[in-house]
């Protein structure tokens, strides 16, 4: 949680270690995630504070854009946190992803 005093738990960070065999292999990623009053039963926004290279991020905000991103898209109340940063972390090593030149390490939005 971002905010100890937040009685909503709404604003979180999360981190991701980029996957091994990748262009993110060795780099750390860090995410916001928002819950608006209408969470769980409508996922999270979810951005990066890291800058990065995916077809689901936008390139000038870094919020992963819930239409290329299944589980987003596809939203279920029983998704959790862990279960976004799993996927997101699953698209980074995916084909159409885990080759795609990146911004320099460190960089942020």
């Amino acid at each position: 949680m971002d905010d100890g005093n937040d009685v909503y738990m709404r604003s979180w960070t999360g981190t991701i270690l980029g996957p091994h065999n990748s262009v993110h292999e060795g780099r750390i990623y860090q995410l916001k995630l928002f819950c608006d009053k209408d969470y769980p039963e409508k996922p999270p926004n979810v951005r990066f504070y890291s800058r990065i290279n995916m077809t689901c991020v936008n390139q000038e905000t870094g919020m992963v854009e819930p239409k290329q991103f299944s589980l987003l898209a596809n939203w279920n109340r029983d998704y959790t946190m862990e279960d976004i940063l799993t996927e997101i972390k699953r698209e980074m090593a995916a084909p159409y992803n885990r080759k795609l030149q990146q911004p320099p390490d460190g960089s942020t939005f």
